[in-house]
């Protein structure tokens, strides 16, 4: 049986998709996502218990004491089954909602020119893209943020403040910056949903003010990113260098505290980048979103 025969037996694959949206794809197969999801915040919890384990392995080892050592070592061989058990998964599962997803877009836009279908085929597997790639690294990162957060403050609350600080200065930045990444993403997916109709046409003049064209966009969007990651990266810079200064005030600290605070909060610094990573990849496919779905009236 080939892949399209088998995607006619995937659990909703015959009932109608609203529109071409993260929120009904979700809906229509959230028990298969829910699933990778819920093995993937295990993995995650298991990942962020590490650095305290290994703090207390590292005083543990100091005193003579190898029981921290043997609780690490069962902690990371969890943390490996779990993880190869959920990229088994994984790509089965978003491989039978790419196809559920290509073969819904296919018959509902039957009389598109081929090069808007075309684009838009690559653009709705973006969609099912960020669902397996950018969605967990969200939920990754979400959940080593509040590791982290809970820890430094249990290690000091100043520790965690400046974490705070740091977070809110970085989802301000990006706000600014909103409405240009969605422009420009506008502009480039525009572009690439005219280069099939451009390389039928056959002129090479045609292609190459095409291909400038497509150039010229990426560029843009390119521009804005290293600004605007640029600022971020500063500013959770700046709250790395403090959380290092402070920690070395804390009244005795033993080897294994500090090792934990510097870990959590560059854990913390590391988790953070996926924010904006994610907000700008949400703020592309809210326009992929609106212009798939931009036809619908016409052809219903």
């Amino acid at each position: 049986m080939d892949i399209g025969a088998r995607a006619a037996y995937l659990p909703g694959m015959l009932r109608p998709l609203s529109s071409f949206a993260l929120g009904p794809l979700f809906a229509m197969f959230w028990r298969r996502i829910g699933l990778t999801w819920l093995i993937l915040m295990v993995e995650t919890l298991l990942f962020a218990l590490i650095p305290l384990m290994i703090g207390r392995a590292i005083d543990g080892l100091l005193a003579n004491d190898l029981n921290q050592l043997i609780e690490l070592a069962v902690l990371m061989f969890a943390l490996l089954f779990v993880a190869v058990a959920r990229r088994v998964y994984d790509t089965r599962a978003y491989g039978s909602i790419r196809v559920a997803l290509g073969t819904r877009l296919n018959r509902r836009y039957p009389t598109l020119p081929v090069s808007a279908r075309t684009a838009r085929q690559d653009m709705a597997r973006e969609l099912v893209d960020f669902l397996e790639l950018q969605a967990p690294e969200l939920l990754t990162a979400l959940v080593q943020i509040t590791t982290a957060l809970i820890l430094l403050w249990l290690f000091h609350p100043w520790l965690a403040g400046s974490a705070i600080i740091a977070a809110v200065v970085m989802i301000a930045i990006y706000g600014v910056a909103h409405q240009r990444f969605y422009r420009l993403n506008s502009n480039l997916n525009q572009q690439k949903e005219r280069q099939v109709h451009i390389l039928t046409a056959g002129g090479g003049l045609a292609f190459a003010r095409h291909l400038r064209a497509l150039r010229r966009h990426e560029v843009r969007l390119s521009d804005t990113e290293a600004v605007v990651y640029g600022f971020i990266y500063a500013g959770l810079m700046a709250f790395l260098l403090f959380n290092l200064w402070f920690a070395a005030q804390l009244i005795e600290p033993s080897a294994g505290d500090i090792f934990s605070i510097v870990t959590y909060s560059t854990t913390f610094l590391e988790a953070s980048i996926a924010l904006p990573v994610a907000l700008q990849a949400m703020t592309r496919l809210s326009e992929i979103s609106a212009r798939i779905n931009s036809d619908i009236s016409e052809e219903t």
